[in-house]
């Protein structure tokens, strides 16, 4: 189901970085995430909902733009 919330999403496991493409066009990076909580938040029923609850209070980002 898309998501109102994220456009995209890429994970680069070399670097642990989740790079999110929000639906306004801004892109993040949260760092030093482990890719066991990428896949659950491809498998996540709400991408929005698991950004917000798990993602967004654990990890540090930085804009990319």
């Amino acid at each position: 189901m898309p998501s109102s919330v994220v456009a995209h999403m890429h994970y680069f496991p070399e670097s642990a970085i989740l790079r999110i493409t929000y639906t306004s066009g801004a892109i993040y990076d949260y760092l030093k995430v482990p890719a066991a909580i990428y896949e659950a938040m491809k498998k996540a029923t709400s991408k929005g909902s698991y950004l917000n609850t798990v993602i967004k209070r654990r990890f540090a980002c930085k804009k990319i733009t």
